[in-house]
């Protein structure tokens, strides 16, 4: 084929792309035309001969919210309140109720799930719980309600008070709850020394302004402490600041290192995003991250970029500083990979609108996909209140009428030092943390992974010098794998 058809053939397709470009907008507009002067004869209509006209303008916002929304489920329109609550949320600090609610809801469901309660606050002390659902807001039903609306009902003014209603697994009946609003926090201290194995383990629920402190403070500590392990819990976590998560990975990839990319609808790339920093992690130290159906977004992309990374380094390769080894346990995320910005309007209204898609390093789209995790281990639910009901009624020695009591003199020392260890509990919101960690599965899985890579690593570090070979190793020896059970004809 010579120069010249060539030339033409490329010219011919350009020209078809352009025509079909030109051609989509002038369909847009033309039914954005047609539908704004359906939209302005309907409001005339109305201010005419509607029997009661009752606030225009929240009619008008919900329309628009209904358009914006039915592009994709995470667009909408931003009312004053609701934009303001939103710049807030993203601050670290707000006056709220103190509850992580799952926000990738659909708004047609008729109820908000409590995904955790942050400890300490307001529905902490008033006895909510995880996995409660709210129903009611302020006498409002929820059904047909956005998530940013819901949230921005339960956020006000400090000291003032809103009412929900909730339905609780096992439960009959609705339970009313009066929370009084108060300055919310974001979790900065769920951080824990897990001592008999020298691992620390931080948990995170958002990515603000405050969380490269943390990552970065739980670090030092680690380095310190020359630990065996790190395990960052993004379970729960709907995503965040993206500068955040940027700034984070810095602390743990080489500098300059390719984090995330984003494109348009036409697959032309928009941003870069790299490291700008040295990093402090210490990469002989392998990372566990805990991931669910949760992880959404910005924690996505994190747990994606870290694992992605670490296909690069031999576990062999003993730096100081560089990506580490990395390991993704738990479920499947979520699968959101896009990108909303958020548009000032006029009214201090803003329009959230999704504009283009995020990819990983190596090409991996995250929208409607998720990341798979290296090891799966179904999350086991704690026991429902009323088997722990009957479990402490009937299930154990002590209840049963006139049983052999032991007189306290007897004691055992492991009695004493479970006394001793209750005598020294700190806050109540770091103790109730701490004992869903204590029966946490798949926290207790991840550990014993680490316990098994550190064998390897001392016996057979020939055999696990890259992630891969780690991975086959740990699931062909580590007990936490999925049994095969087969049914034996006696």
């Amino acid at each position: 084929m010579n120069i010249t058809i060539r030339c033409s053939i490329i010219l011919s397709l350009l020209t078809v792309a352009v025509q079909a470009k030109n051609k989509e907008k002038e369909n847009f507009a033309h039914s954005v035309f047609d539908g704004s002067r359906t939209f302005a004869q309907v409001m005339e209509l109305v201010g005419q001969k509607h029997f009661s006209i009752v606030n225009p303008q929240e009619g008008m916002s919900k329309a628009i919210d209904a358009f914006v929304n039915h592009l994709d489920p995470h667009s909408s329109f931003l009312d004053l309140k609701t934009y303001k609550a939103m710049l807030e949320t993203t601050s670290g600090e707000f006056f709220g109720v103190g509850i992580a609610i799952d926000n990738l809801r659909n708004p047609k469901d008729k109820a908000l799930t409590i995904v955790d309660i942050i400890p300490g606050g307001p529905a902490d002390k008033a006895g909510v719980k995880p996995q409660d659902k709210i129903i009611e807001i302020d006498n409002k039903p929820l059904e047909g309600m956005s998530t940013n609306q819901a949230t921005t009902l339960l956020k006000g003014d400090r000291n003032t008070q809103v009412q929900i209603k909730i339905i609780r697994e096992n439960n009959q009946n609705l339970l009313p709850f009066t929370l009084t609003r108060d300055i919310v926090k974001e979790q900065q201290s769920l951080s824990f020394h897990i001592k008999n194995h020298n691992i620390f383990y931080l948990l995170l629920n958002m990515f603000t302004e405050n969380s490269v402190k943390q990552f970065e403070a739980l670090l030092n500590k680690a380095n310190q402490q020359q630990c065996k392990a790190l395990i960052i819990d993004l379970r729960n976590n709907s995503g965040g600041l993206l500068n955040a998560v940027i700034d984070i990975a810095s602390l743990f990839l080489d500098k300059k290192s390719l984090v995330v990319v984003t494109k348009d609808r036409n697959g032309k790339e928009l941003e870069k995003y790299l490291t700008s920093k040295t990093p402090i992690a210490n990469n002989s130290v392998p990372i566990f991250i805990l991931i669910n159906n949760y992880t959404a977004s910005a924690a996505e992309i994190l747990a994606g970029c870290l694992k992605i990374q670490a296909e690069k380094v031999a576990i062999s390769e003993k730096k100081s500083t560089g990506n580490p080894m990395v390991f993704l346990v738990g479920t499947k995320t979520f699968g959101k990979g896009s990108v909303q910005e958020v548009i000032p309007l006029n009214n201090n209204c803003a329009i959230k609108l999704t504009t283009s898609l995020y990819y990983l390093s190596d090409g991996t789209i995250i929208q409607g996909t998720g990341i798979e995790p290296d090891f799966v281990i179904n999350y086991t639910l704690p026991p429902s209140e009323q088997m722990q009901w009957f479990t402490q009624s009937y299930g154990r020695e002590e209840t049963l009428q006139n049983y052999i009591k032991i007189s306290d003199n007897t004691k055992t020392e492991k009695q004493e030092k479970n006394k001793n260890d209750k005598e020294k509990t700190t806050s109540r919101g770091q103790e109730r943390i701490k004992q869903i960690l204590e029966t946490d599965n798949q926290l207790r899985s991840t550990i014993a992974l680490i316990n098994t890579l550190q064998t390897a690593q001392e016996n057979i570090p020939d055999k696990i010098k890259t992630r891969q070979q780690a991975i086959a190793y740990l699931k062909k020896n580590n007990c936490a794998d999925k049994l095969e059970i087969e049914e034996i004809k006696l």
